[in-house]
């Protein structure tokens, strides 16, 4: 009976530490997307630029991506 009550508390503690682990995992960006900058330079370059030179779409990229 003892090693059910054990087995329970140790699955128990290693979900805990899994769930923890995927917390950090998000929270210090490890799931951002690494194969679009890579496809970035394929994409076309008809879009308005603003006076310094960024386009607009990045600009309302990164704005979006600040906010969430």
């Amino acid at each position: 009976m003892w090693t059910t009550l054990l087995l329970i508390a140790v699955s128990l503690a290693l979900g805990f530490a899994a769930w923890l682990l995927f917390l950090w995992a998000v929270k210090s960006h490890q799931y951002d997307d690494v194969e679009r900058p890579k496809h970035r330079m394929l994409d076309d370059d008809d879009e308005v630029r603003d006076t310094d030179g960024e386009s607009r779409r990045r600009k309302e990229r990164t704005d979006e991506n600040r906010r969430g």
